[in-house]
């Protein structure tokens, strides 16, 4: 009998591993957990004295009364039935939800527009998805905003424009009735994100379906609604939210084209805009983070509205309904 077959032998009288033995894995180290921990202190430290830290104190400070040079002054819930008497604070909630309910719908519908014709096969594809995608990379700076209100200004690029169409001149940033329009034209502007993330969704919907539905008869606007738009729900969901919380949020341009102002006539009064009026202007920052609380409370109330009824309009691949 050889060594080898003696050694086989050997190994077939011992017993089998158990699952526990099989699956035991090495407990991390000191060293190692150290090491981790070291890593994870620059995003740890910028959590707790960037963002939890004043998320802490600025809860305390909206039962205050506070002024950013003395010390705070507790009041209770008396911000918070302040903000029900303030007229301004109503508007601000007023031009918001009207940017929000507009702007948003008229955002993705022109991103889903423009991903279905670079879903196409066609030359220099690359270059168009960079060229529509740029303007979300810039679009939110302060230099862009100022472009756009020198677009829109009295005697500017637009208002030449239109005044060989026929239409009135004047310009649109004095205008309280064309200001909400051209904050809208510039978030609709900015839809490369969503637009390449619906682009990537649509990459996932199986040819098959369409040629399928192509041969039952169905028309473009059939096979858009009963099978691009289903199979798109999950991508859509996700773009309707982002952008919601994203246009609640609204600062720097309505800041810009109103000059600071929220005008004219508080027709750019943003709720982020009369935020900052509150806390930075007026020195009343226990309003302010009152104020900035039940912004936060809002957004979450949306967010669960939509998580709600997700169930009802998003469908997702293999999923029985």
């Amino acid at each position: 009998m050889t060594m080898t077959t003696l050694s086989a032998e050997n190994a077939t009288d011992q017993p089998a591993p158990t699952p526990a033995e099989t699956s035991r894995k090495p407990k991390p180290r000191g060293r190692d957990i150290r090491a981790g921990y070291a890593f994870l202190a620059p995003w740890l430290l910028g959590f707790f004295l960037l963002t939890a830290g004043p998320m802490v104190a600025s809860l305390y400070l909206a039962f205050t009364k506070y002024n950013l040079f003395g010390a705070p002054e507790w009041i209770g819930v008396a911000n918070f039935t302040r903000l029900l008497a303030d007229p301004d604070y109503l508007k601000a909630w007023q031009v918001t939800g009207v940017y929000v309910l507009i702007g948003t719908p008229v955002k993705l519908i022109a991103a889903l527009a423009v991903a279905m014709l670079l879903n196409t096969k066609y030359r220099g594809k690359s270059f168009y998805r960079s060229a529509f995608y740029a303007p979300s990379l810039v679009g939110a700076s302060v230099s862009i905003a100022i472009v756009w209100k020198a677009m829109f200004i009295d005697r500017g690029p637009v208002d030449t424009v239109q005044q060989f169409f026929g239409f009135p001149a004047g310009g649109w940033v004095g205008q309280p009735e064309r200001t909400m329009p051209m904050l809208v034209l510039l978030t609709v502007w900015q839809f490369g994100a969503p637009m390449v993330i619906f682009l990537a969704g649509l990459k996932q919907v199986p040819a098959e379906l369409y040629e399928a539905a192509a041969c039952d008869g169905a028309g473009p606007w059939r096979r858009f609604t009963t099978i691009t738009v289903p199979m798109l729900s999950p991508v859509l969901f996700f773009n309707l939210l982002l952008e919601t919380i994203h246009a609640f949020q609204i600062f720097n341009s309505a800041y810009i084209i109103s000059s600071g102002t929220g005008g004219p006539a508080r027709s750019t009064l943003f709720y982020t805009l009369y935020l900052y009026f509150r806390g930075f202007r007026d020195f009343q920052m226990g309003y302010a983070s009152a104020m900035a609380w039940v912004l936060v409370v809002v957004i979450g109330i949306v967010t669960v509205i939509f998580f709600r009824s997700s169930k009802l309009w998003v469908h997702y691949s293999g999923e029985s309904r």
